[in-house]
């Protein structure tokens, strides 16, 4: 099947150097990539104020001084982190550090590859994927009908393709998204992260993604993304409420209690005083499922306003199901999938 290509890195034959700053490599980097920085932050930092206020030779020269000492730790780094000796190479614009860095290891018997165009090149192709024409179909819910386990159900049946944003934005998309998760990446991170993932999926064939709002957490799905997304075909999980409450209690019962309460704080203004101090209380009291109805009466209302109808949106299709039992639930939903679309 065509899949979308990232020029020059869709593939980790062998490793990628990233030969950027610390700082740099932590804002973002291609996934995968090994940072082996020719300066430090400070040393960077240095190098450019040297550039702007006195010269570019100044600037140079200041460069072959930091590089000098350290060429032979940056070889046996090397060495420990590529064994193999083949690798590929990029600074931030194919320009004069990975040029260096490139001299460096040749020397020491690596064969390099060196990237043109640098991780300026990759971010801009990384950006553009987000555009590529998507089939999507986009699996809605109220909160707590399960809809990531689903996706997985899904991911684990042959011919079918899944995106999980919030496996990749590490946060569950609500208020309570962030606990028991990882930190979110960056938000250039996500965006690689995301692009690496489109790159693995097919450009011909239908892919199942929730259905979420612009922001994940502190990130952001990217607006061509994000368009796509709102245009295409929307599959609407119906779960019981008495299900989903109890889904949400035995996940929520199992997580420390003080951060339960916190993200209920932060929803103070839109719960209301008297909805949120019995929320707190019910938590205090480890009664989870009258913490969930309380909280889910928000939500819901939420959830129901933005599946109004719009003119420019494609109609629903609404999937009635009896629990919140993923296998079940995604074969339900490809019965229906499949009697819609033959």
């Amino acid at each position: 099947m065509p899949r979308h290509s990232l020029p020059e890195f869709d593939t980790l034959s062998y490793p990628i150097l990233d030969v950027r700053a610390p700082i740099e490599f932590a804002q973002g980097h291609v996934p995968g990539a090994l940072n082996l920085p020719l300066f430090t932050d400070e040393e960077r930092a240095r190098i450019g104020t040297t550039y702007k206020q006195m010269s570019q030779d100044r600037a140079v020269h200041l460069g072959l001084e930091f590089f000098g000492p350290k060429m032979s730790a940056m070889v046996k780094l090397a060495q420990k982190l590529v064994p193999g000796k083949q690798v590929r190479l990029h600074c931030w614009r194919g320009g004069m550090r990975s040029g260096a860095v490139l001299w460096l290891l040749e020397l020491a018997g690596f064969k390099v590859h060196l990237l043109d165009h640098g991780y300026k090149d990759y971010r801009r192709a990384v950006l553009a994927s987000f555009a590529e024409p998507r089939q999507w179909r986009v699996l809605g819910g109220l909160t707590g009908s399960g809809k990531t386990d689903v996706l997985h159900a899904l991911a684990a049946e042959p011919g079918q393709h899944v995106l999980d944003l919030e496996g990749l934005a590490n946060h569950k998309g609500s208020a309570f998204g962030a606990i028991g998760q990882p930190a979110q990446p960056t938000q250039e991170q996500f965006e690689n992260n995301l692009a690496a993932a489109l790159a693995a999926l097919p450009t011909d064939a239908p892919i199942w993604v929730e259905d979420e709002s612009r922001q994940i957490g502190r990130l952001t799905i990217p607006p061509a993304l994000f368009a796509q997304m709102r245009a295409a075909p929307r599959w609407v999980l119906e779960v019981p409420r008495a299900a989903r409450v109890a889904k949400l209690a035995a996940e929520y019962g199992a997580e420390a209690p003080a951060e339960l309460a916190a993200s209920i704080e932060r929803l103070q203004k839109r719960l209301g005083g008297l909805a949120t101090k019995q929320a707190l209380a019910a938590v205090e009291a480890g009664d989870f499922p009258l913490m969930v109805e309380l909280v889910l009466d928000y939500y819901d209302k939420t959830y129901t306003y933005g599946l109004a109808p719009r003119p420019e949106e494609p109609p629903r299709t609404f999937v009635p199901v009896a629990s919140c039992d993923a296998a079940a639930n995604a074969a339900t939903l490809l019965q229906m999938a499949a009697t819609l679309t033959t």
